[in-house]
């Protein structure tokens, strides 16, 4: 079996892809949800879909595995077990991606960039940013899911375990919302 079936077989195993009207962190709508964390937290599965990326970066130099929080969280910190390298994460204060709990990067530090979904690729794009304005080099970005289908470019090597085209609406475009089926947020963030 192709790896991304495999992927999608054990999303829909485990429950994880959800199927309404969904509010994503983008602030975009959708009649899909991938929700990692159902997945990620039988370990054999989680060790089986972050190997695909660690696989694809193991030739690569990285000193550090960094995840914007909540939903990188696990997937940096299994790529990184993989890679034998250390692993930190990015968390919001007052809305914006910092580094916080004593974490760093040093000048000329090679991170690899590790996130869940990616479907405008906002979180990992302020990432990048936080490794760049510290002097970092980002030696590459891995995901599990591609909600995009390859149209999101983050500039420098990527690799996702699976990438298909989810449908997303602008909120005043969502056709879901003029159907008044109740929006639901069940990510990390809440709905304001």
């Amino acid at each position: 079996m192709q790896s991304s079936e495999r992927i999608l077989n054990i999303f829909e195993k485990t429950e994880a892809l959800l199927k309404g009207h969904f509010l994503l962190t983008s602030g975009r709508h959708s009649n899909q949800y991938f929700q990692c964390a159902k997945v990620l937290q039988y370990p054999q599965y989680c060790e089986e879909i972050c190997s695909i990326i660690a696989d694809h970066f193991k030739h690569f130099e990285i000193d550090t595995v960094i995840a914007p929080a909540m939903g990188g969280i696990v997937v940096a910190q299994e790529v990184g077990r993989q890679l034998g390298k250390k692993t930190i994460f990015a968390e919001r204060e007052e809305k914006v991606l910092t580094l916080r709990r004593g974490f760093g990067i040093e000048p000329g530090e090679k991170c690899l960039v590790c996130e869940d979904v990616v479907t405008t690729g906002g979180s990992v794009f302020e990432v990048i940013e936080i490794v760049k304005q510290s002097k970092g080099i980002v030696a590459g970005v891995g995901y599990i899911v591609d909600r995009s289908n390859g149209k999101v470019d983050f500039g420098f090597p990527q690799k996702s375990t699976v990438s298909l085209e989810v449908v997303s609406y602008l909120p005043g475009e969502c056709p879901l919302c003029k159907q008044s089926i109740p929006l639901v947020k069940p990510g990390s963030r809440k709905v304001k």
